[in-house]
């Protein structure tokens, strides 16, 4: 079983439509926290601090199964930033 770690990260992406970062070198990141409601409030308060550049945005990355080896969550698991759970987020949630 893996520990819970979630990473909080952002930056200016080429596009608002994408998920391409502009300069990879100035990725903004927030933290690694232990569970999803500290990760979920650093991320919002980042997405709030920026909300007036609509390039920047900021993710939220479930580092379970990086840790523990197993594969990625498959789209439509409710882990891929698609519902509550934890996974990919960003800040149009």
């Amino acid at each position: 079983m893996s520990q819970d770690l979630y990473l909080v990260f952002g930056g200016e992406l080429d596009d608002p439509q994408s998920t391409r970062f502009r300069d990879i070198g100035a990725i903004h990141l927030a933290g690694i926290f232990p569970d999803y409601t500290s990760a979920y409030a650093a991320w919002k308060a980042e997405a709030q601090r920026t909300v007036d550049n609509a390039h920047i945005r900021y993710f939220i990355a479930d580092l379970g199964p990086l840790l523990d080896g197993s594969d990625p969550p498959a789209p439509g698991s409710g882990r891929t930033g698609e519902g509550e759970a934890p996974g990919w987020r960003d800040r149009r949630d």
